[in-house]
């Protein structure tokens, strides 16, 4: 059985929640229908509990309907502090979030999971499980404490492993893959919640470029055919300014530049953000940045 990986995403399925099998099959139709939805984060406060100041501090950020939201910026920006807190991993010490105007934290586990997945970079199974069996774990927010497969979510996991391109890995034990194998698995399983919202935790950090690409497509196909909200974060922000139609650009906690590529990945935000000298180049591809050369006249990066 796998382990609960967070409020909203998945749990495993004895996990006591008493909605019942007709209450899931009748809230079961998620992104399939055409919806999509607006996520909010509005005055976030975001912190640990062993840290003397929070990580995020009053920032608002929007991922629009229907569109590709990037985070970027450098180690200890605060990215994957501001997804957790969007994702209700993280319970916000001040502000809200927002999933088309409704507080999230009023919606129970399963309708929350529902509208929002996450993949998170702490997602763990058993290796003995196959792809397949994944997968199914994604329906969980649409199932009953006793009951069975139904046609829908066969038709969902069916779906989510054809989007995903793991169809030939179906069979396969997960602790058998490699490690951009798995990440397709745990995308399918993702992709099988049938979310309107979809985060995802730095998905291609640590993947062969091949399954990088491979990723990249499926946000792409997530949003051109499915008109899901993506709020990815990515490390590499010349993937962020080819893939998204918002790049926001964090440093030190604070949201430094939000907007278009074009106009948010600059050879100023670069210095600015990042620390590096870089050329940056307009392509019809997105702003094609090289960079020149680290700067270290800022104790800070």
């Amino acid at each position: 059985m796998i382990a609960s990986i967070t409020r909203g995403t998945y749990r495993s399925e004895d996990d006591g929640d008493d909605t019942d099998d007709e209450t899931a099959a009748d809230d079961a139709p998620g992104p399939a229908d055409g919806s999509s939805a607006t996520l909010t984060g509005d005055d976030l406060v975001l912190g640990y509990p062993d840290a003397d100041q929070p990580v995020i501090d009053g920032e608002t950020i929007t991922a629009a309907q229907g569109e590709v939201t990037a985070l970027v910026g450098p180690n200890g920006s605060g990215k994957s502090t501001l997804l957790k807190g969007l994702a209700d991993q993280l319970t916000p010490d001040a502000g809200s979030v927002l999933i088309d105007g409704e507080d999230i934290h009023t919606l129970d586990t399963k309708a929350l999971a529902r509208k929002l997945g996450l993949l998170s970079q702490e997602s763990t199974s058993p290796d003995s499980i196959t792809v397949e069996e994944l997968v199914y774990h994604g329906r969980y927010p649409y199932r009953g404490f006793f009951e069975h497969v139904t046609e829908a979510d066969e038709c969902a996991v069916d779906n989510a492993i054809d989007l995903a391109g793991c169809d030939h890995l179906r069979d396969r034990a997960v602790g058998s893959l490699s490690g951009g194998q798995k990440q397709l698995a745990w995308i399918a399983m993702v992709l099988a919640q049938d979310t309107d919202v979809l985060l995802l935790d730095e998905p291609t950090t640590f993947l062969d470029l091949h399954h990088q690409l491979e990723v990249m497509d499926i946000i792409e196909t997530l949003r051109d055919e499915r008109d899901i909200t993506v709020v990815v974060v990515l490390h590499d922000i010349e993937q962020a300014a080819r893939h998204a139609d918002t790049v926001v650009a964090l440093r030190d906690g604070e949201v430094k530049a939000c907007g278009p590529p074009e106009e948010v990945v600059t050879e100023e935000l670069l210095v600015d953000v990042f620390g590096i000298d870089a050329e940056v180049d307009s392509t019809d591809r997105g702003p094609r940045v090289t960079p020149l050369a680290a700067r270290h006249d800022d104790p800070s990066i």
